[in-house]
């Protein structure tokens, strides 16, 4: 692991930064560049303005899933309530930056080894995803005799179609159906060591509109009065979930946080229930902005008159782009050197199909996308890249060497950014 000291200024801070990461790169190694950066100042502002707009007694926890890096996790540590884990790897991953910090532990399928460790660990919450699953959690506290507090997944019957994806109102392996809530209630009530402390509602998926989604949790909130006038409860939490939405393909278009927060104090100033509190959880909304995928242009050819940029790198360390059938948005980074005694092979204002190093045709990150002027050994930098990029490839396809991670953080009353490498895999 070494330490630099990169200067760049805080707007568009980016460009400079990496123009300097590839000049040390390149010195330091004689490679082609390719890396992940991530600005972890960018990522605390982004987080602080959505926390602070918050209504009272509403809370934003990060959704570990999007992006486990051990940095941001640390980075969102004092801005956030806390975090929402989806396996027990991620919950060993929190619990190495903080021996505290408040962690949900949600997912389908928890193993019994993963509830136990969940709760030596001490989680705060844990979503129960199953009539099955919550007598397996009960049966686990009892023997322990350690009393566990659950929130009931609940996979509601009414569908909101307007995200890319819908995780309710039909048939999904999430959740309990919410034709079981009677039953489920009375069986968490009949569990001596599981005390039943509220609802989970996750509808949707990557939602861009923001106004639709505070409506969303409107609803979640008349449903968990019900509950509570039917079943006489006493509960504490109503987790709504996350869902923001990002769009990769039209930038503009985008979740409007603030009129989220307009509607949602609305929302939550007609059917607040005293004593409970409203979670949130982001995930990619938070981290997707903060991240950035570099890989350099090592070949342009064309090939049946279509034009291609082969790239250091590809779909095995950033599969987002052909797992959603979108074009990866980015900036061409200009690197004037050239060591070669032969002519540099460019094109100008024409479409380019931006493939990667696999032995697939898969391996796109973008087809057939407008350049100005493209040449190689220029490095293309991929932006919107921190959410489910690194952690959802396949690393070792063809067993290329891994990019390297670079933290880019504006140190206190300077100009400086501080940049941290590692190599490879997350520890």
């Amino acid at each position: 692991m070494s330490q630099q000291l990169v200067s760049a200024l805080s707007g568009g801070r980016i460009v400079p930064y990496v123009e300097k990461l590839i000049q040390q790169t390149r010195e330091r190694e004689q490679q082609p560049v390719c890396a992940y950066i991530y600005d972890l100042g960018a990522l605390r502002e982004r987080a602080q303005r959505c926390v602070s707009s918050l209504p009272d007694d509403c809370s934003l926890f990060y959704a570990v899933k999007a992006n486990p890096d051990p940095q941001l996790i640390a980075s969102l540590l004092p801005v956030v309530k806390g975090f929402e884990a989806a396996s027990i790897g991620e919950i060993r991953t929190i619990r190495e930056v903080s021996a505290d910090v408040p962690i949900i532990f949600g997912g389908p399928g928890k193993k019994d080894a993963e509830i136990e460790e969940a709760l030596e660990r001490k989680v705060m919450l844990i979503h129960a995803e199953s009539l099955h699953e919550l007598q397996r959690i009960g049966w686990i506290a009892e023997r322990r005799q350690q009393r566990v507090s659950i929130l009931l997944r609940i996979n509601l019957r009414r569908t909101l179609p307007e995200a890319s994806i819908t995780m309710s109102g039909r048939p999904t392996q999430f959740g309990i159906d919410e034709i079981q809530v009677p039953e489920a209630i009375r069986l968490a009530q009949r569990l001596s060591y599981v005390h039943l402390e509220g609802f989970h509602m996750h509808s949707l998926s990557n939602n861009l509109d923001a106004r639709l989604h505070a409506r969303m949790v409107a609803t979640y909130l008349q449903c968990v009065q019900g509950w509570i006038q039917e079943h006489e409860l006493s509960i504490r939490y109503l987790n709504a979930g996350g869902g923001f939405g990002i769009s990769y393909t039209d930038l503009a278009r985008r979740f409007e946080w603030d009129d989220f927060m307009e509607e949602l104090h609305q929302v939550w100033e007609e059917y607040r229930m005293p004593g409970i509190q409203l979670i949130f959880e982001s995930g990619r909304y938070m981290v997707a902005h903060c991240g950035y995928y570099a890989a350099e242009v090592i070949d342009l050819k064309t090939n049946h008159d279509q034009h291609y940029a082969i790239i250091r790198g590809g779909t095995h360390h950033f599969r987002l782009p052909v797992s959603w059938q979108h074009n990866q948005p980015f900036d061409v980074i200009a690197v004037d050197d050239w060591q070669y005694p032969f002519p540099r092979t460019e094109r100008r204002q024409t479409a380019v199909t931006i493939a990667g190093e696999l032995c697939t045709p898969k391996d796109v990150l973008a087809h057939e996308v407008y350049v100005e002027h493209l040449r190689i050994g220029d490095v293309l930098l991929f932006h919107i890249a921190g959410a489910y990029g690194w952690t959802i490839s396949h690393h070792d396809f063809l067993s290329h060497p891994h990019p390297h991670f670079y933290y880019m953080d504006r140190a206190t009353g300077a100009e400086d950014i501080e940049a941290t490498e590692t190599t490879g895999k997350y520890i």
